[in-house]
């Protein structure tokens, strides 16, 4: 049996190491919260639907998830990303913080529209002050994962902004740490059957362990709290 996803592109790694483990074959689309849930509304088919606790609770509210299958993977961080190998800048403190911004030569995130870390990265430039100065310099693409992708392979003194498990799961990638207290975001995200599964039973035992003490350290691994 293969289960159908829709999720966000924060549980991309996550989802597959636990249906590895449970011998499972699951597909789907993985990307910005913005992007999947306008996905779902379409009507596109899926067992299991995974976006952050708002909005899954609005969904459970209209029945069009199982409500008895709610359940949160955990908290994910947005955080800054260097190459693995190219020296963390400081980025403790918001003086630090815009200046690790600013000697950068090009910033990776995801859409700025659509995708959680993206539209908190540029609330973060423009409380900093430095919009106009960095936004040349930005690297935008539709969603984390390619952000951090595409940063891997480049060249120079690039910074990444994304959610932490993101930045964990791409080769190449190091995690320097998550945005500093008053620029900072922590995000929950929560899995849920769909009401309409084509697989019922099988999207909420695929949740119950996604979100399950026995899974509880690959999510820890994968950088969710």
């Amino acid at each position: 049996m293969t289960l159908r996803l829709l999720s966000a592109g924060a549980a991309h790694a996550i989802v597959h190491t636990v249906a590895r483990a449970a011998g499972l074959e699951v597909e789907g689309s993985f990307g910005a919260v913005g992007a999947i849930l306008e996905r779902f509304d379409a009507g596109e088919a899926c067992d299991v639907v995974i976006l952050t606790r708002k909005q899954v609770d609005q969904l459970a509210a209209q029945g069009r998830v199982v409500p008895d299958t709610v359940a949160d993977l955990g908290t994910v961080a947005t955080a800054i990303a260097v190459r693995s190998g190219q020296p963390a800048p400081d980025v403790a403190g918001e003086d630090a913080l815009r200046d690790a911004l600013l000697a950068a030569d090009a910033i990776y995130l995801p859409d700025p529209v659509r995708a959680t870390a993206g539209i908190h990265f540029m609330k973060v430039v423009e409380a900093l002050g430095i919009r106009a100065a960095v936004e040349p310099r930005l690297r935008i693409f539709p969603n984390g994962a390619t952000a951090m992708r595409e940063m891997a392979a480049s060249r120079g003194r690039a910074v990444g902004c994304t959610q932490a498990t993101e930045i964990l799961a791409t080769p190449g990638m190091q995690l320097v740490a998550s945005l500093p207290r008053g620029f900072d975001l922590d995000t929950v995200y929560t899995a849920a059957a769909n009401a309409k599964a084509p697989n019922p039973k099988a999207a909420a035992t695929f949740v119950a362990r996604l979100t399950g003490p026995a899974t509880q350290s690959d999510r820890s691994a994968a950088g969710f709290r």
